[in-house]
């Protein structure tokens, strides 16, 4: 029976996005989720049917890039298919773009230091530069960190999936990286500004970083390209990079099933390849 319309209730969207949190989403990703669903909603009067949802992508269509439009249209569906619509195999994502990534060489780092050189925040700053292009983390990893999850005096980043404590990793797995003695006498310098004489709340505020960022030659997503490129460029293996920047190791069966490393083990191969910034 093919099924054309039904009625949704806001216990409907509340339950199946309840459903979602408990995933382990990061709180931001969930918002999004959140209100992609309600547009489309409130677009369709909260009564869904096949041709006002046709209606409603190819608007999203002509507005968005296939990016964007693909992000969209894969939560709508997992909503469509947790309401078991039987017309969702009909709607299908169009391929990924082709994407070249942005290259980022050590000039471009030591570009962005010196745009920041006489910002009234350059201790902290020069500590998230430095880190981000040394650890390999992603943006929002950066963000979600707190005093504790930085052990300088071993070079080691505590990269934790606790969603109760507002931290989220891709992967939904915590997971350590490391940094460079520059980074160390930075973050030393930085922590000391941090306990005793800032203003600041959280070491790496997302609204504070992003909004200094603006106009920035390079955003903070760009250090994480500069790990991932300087380490390929000083023949370091791809598959301990993968480690360290958290990717998912699902498709690798070497990294799933014999490339077991200690953290003693990845920190001399991260020393042996030798990132460096100063």
């Amino acid at each position: 029976m093919r099924i054309e319309n039904i009625k949704i209730t806001e216990d409907i969207l509340q339950t199946y996005l309840s459903l979602r949190e408990l995933e382990g989403i990061s709180r931001h990703w969930f918002l999004s989720i959140r209100r992609y669903l309600y547009q489309y909603l409130e677009y369709l009067n909260w009564n869904i049917s096949q041709q006002k949802t046709i209606e409603y992508l190819k608007k999203l269509m002509k507005t968005h890039d296939v990016s964007s439009y693909r992000k969209k249209t894969y939560q709508i569906r997992k909503f469509l298919g947790y309401l078991k619509i039987n017309w969702l195999d009909e709607i299908k994502l169009p391929s990924e773009p082709d994407y070249s990534p942005k290259r980022v060489t050590l000039q471009d780092i030591h570009t962005l230091l010196d745009y920041f050189k006489d910002h009234q925040y350059f201790i902290q700053l020069k500590a998230l530069i430095l880190l981000g292009a040394t650890s390999g983390m992603r943006p929002y990893e950066l963000y979600q960190l707190n005093p504790e999850d930085i052990d300088v005096a071993n070079r080691i980043v505590y990269i934790n999936h606790n969603p109760s404590r507002g931290q989220t990793t891709k992967t939904k797995k915590s997971r350590i990286s490391f940094f460079n003695k520059e980074t160390q006498e930075a973050l030393l310098e930085y922590l000391d500004y941090f306990n005793h004489n800032s203003d600041l709340k959280k070491l790496f505020s997302k609204t504070h970083i992003k909004a200094i960022f603006k106009e920035a030659p390079i955003k903070v997503r760009d250090l994480r390209k500069f790990f991932s490129q300087e380490w390929e460029r000083k023949g370091g293996s791809t598959a301990i990079k993968k480690i360290l920047m958290g990717h998912s190791l699902k498709k690798d069966v070497d990294l799933m099933h014999y490339n077991a490393q200690s953290p003693e083990d990845l920190k001399k191969i991260y020393d042996k390849v030798g990132i460096s910034i100063l």
